[in-house]
């Protein structure tokens, strides 16, 4: 990777690298790099959801790299070494931005496929951080389906060139990623359109109307033998890996909407017994819902629009893709859910993904598929590569409904696999009971020093300290009956401090301490 070293201008560098392979910490350890060098001042993460705004912050500060999440300035506070904000929160701030940005600015634009050109977060990304030419772009799919190009990436016949790139299977050669098992089911699937009942399977040539509607029945959760098939099919593989070795092995299925999403819950516990997190984008509570789960032992969860990118759940190891979306970009990102190793675990242990057998699916399975031919077994010279034949389906959306539709029948089954096309392979048997479920030895775990317990990111107690302030102030005004703003005043006036979004921790701290001095003597007049 090219070292911005000098004090010059320099070209923005794109690295290509694959969902699950790991571009935050070496991109951390780039921008500290040139903050211990003085070749940068401030370094600014942006991507494309608050919650990973946060999950920036806290790689960077276990690397004593100090950034403030969803930051309104790109200034801040003199006791942190930059901001991590949203694309979207950049290009509503572009003009003010625009004077903050200087040349000693370190851009880290994450997952930059979000940015286009012609597009509200391209421009704004363009205007508020033109003053910097150190722009290190981050994608695990450097391209976007509507063709718009991204800002900073060299372009040869409209196709991006990385600067670095580090394909799927580089990562799962080096260990750094797992094989994924790609199972379509196919099979009979009828629906009712107008006064019509359809029948075909995912091999039949159809309209792009009926075309979509086979797809609506095969991801119907009211016909049994569809998706409830598939569905308990992978609950089958997760509890097979979780009686073996795997204990904590999780689920997930990526539905096409909120109902749909209830609807599969509902499936889920009637197959499990158990009732599955369901994780929604317009959910307030969606990010505290992954976290848990990420800690959890939970078996499956399903989610729509919350695990494209930026989420790191490694126990992951079974997934059903049940989403109306079917670009390239989303499926590559869905895989990239099912790829993260853990440490300590077995190297190649493989995850499965289950799957409707429709066209466009089946075209991007079988191009990770082939990318991973070459890692996983040889391939003679004149052995055909792709598993399956049939070219993608041309995605097209229902603008009206003009015939009734209603899915009327539905039996699917597991067709081709990965790993050379024949059937998945058998499901480990369960593990001896009383047998260590780590792959370490029992008796390594046993005298394993306990891990320490990490340092609160800075942004984090600095969240905590402004709150503390602001019930000190609140119980100081109830005391002794000045205004809330009276009292900031006189607080930052004792501490040194313009504006309490400026305070650094050390100004936030003695504040406190100004705080409860205060109270302490006023509670000694009263008891007098």
């Amino acid at each position: 990777m090219r070292v911005w070293m000098g004090s010059g201008p320099e070209e923005p560098f794109l690295i290509s690298a694959a969902p699950g392979a790991g571009k935050t910490r070496p991109s951390l350890l780039f921008a500290k790099e040139l903050l211990d060098a003085k070749v940068v001042r401030r370094v600014v993460i942006v991507c494309p959801t608050t919650p990973l705004t946060r999950q920036w912050a806290e790689a960077a500060a276990r690397l004593g790299v100090h950034l403030q999440p969803d930051a309104e300035e790109l200034l801040p506070p003199r006791d942190f070494h930059g901001v991590s904000v949203t694309y979207a929160r950049a290009a509503a701030s572009a003009a003010r931005w625009q004077k903050q940005c200087t040349e000693g600015t370190l851009v880290i634009a994450d997952e930059a496929h979000h940015l286009g050109d012609d597009l509200a977060w391209g421009q704004g990304f363009n205007r508020a951080f033109g003053a910097t030419k150190r722009w290190l772009l981050l994608s695990g799919t450097p391209f976007r389906s509507d063709q718009t190009p991204i800002p900073g990436v060299r372009y040869e016949d409209g196709v991006a060139q990385p600067d670095v790139s580090y394909t799927y299977a580089d990562a799962v050669r080096d260990g750094i990623c797992r094989p994924v098992a790609f199972i379509p089911f196919d099979g009979t699937l009828s629906w009712q359109s107008g006064d019509d009942t359809i029948e075909a399977s995912f091999s039949d040539v159809l309209t792009g109307r009926e075309a979509s509607r086979r797809y609506r029945t095969a991801i119907s959760t009211e016909l049994s033998d569809g998706l409830p098939r598939i569905l308990r099919t992978a609950h089958e593989r997760l509890v097979a890996l979780r009686e073996r070795d795997h204990r904590d092995a999780g689920g997930l299925v990526i539905a096409a909407d909120g109902g749909h999403a209830r609807r599969v819950a509902k499936v889920l516990h009637e197959i499990t017994g158990r009732s599955p997190v369901v994780v929604l984008h317009d959910d307030a509570k969606a990010h505290d819902k992954l976290h848990a789960f990420t800690e959890s032992k939970d078996p499956w969860i399903v989610a729509v629009n919350m695990v494209s990118e930026g989420v790191d759940i490694p126990r992951l190891r079974v997934g059903v893709y049940a989403s109306a979306a079917k670009t390239p970009l989303i499926f590559r990102q869905v895989v990239g859910r099912f790829v993260r190793t853990i440490q300590g675990r077995p190297h190649g242990e493989a995850s499965w993904l289950y799957l409707p057998g429709e066209g466009a699916l089946r075209a991007h399975a079988s191009d990770v598929e082939t990318e991973l031919r070459h890692v996983l077994r040889p391939v003679n010279d004149d052995e055909d590569l792709g598993i399956w034949d049939e070219p993608p389906t041309k995605r097209e959306t229902e603008r009206t409904e003009e015939l009734a539709f209603v899915p009327v029948h539905a039996e699917v089954n597991p067709q081709m696999a990965l790993f050379g096309g024949g059937p998945p392979p058998p499901a480990p048997p369960p593990a001896p009971i009383g047998a260590p479920v780590s792959a370490a030895p029992a008796a390594a775990v046993l005298d394993a020093e306990p891990e320490p317990e990490p340092e609160m990111p800075a942004w984090q107690r600095r969240r905590l300290l402004r709150d503390k302030r602001k019930d000190l102030v609140g119980s100081l005004a109830r005391m002794d009956g000045r205004s809330h703003r009276e009292i900031n005043a006189w607080v930052n006036r004792e501490t040194g401090v313009s504006r309490v979004d400026d305070a650094t921790i050390a100004q936030l701290e003695r504040s406190i301490d100004v705080l409860l001095r205060a109270l302490e003597r006023g509670s000694r007049r009263r008891a007098s």
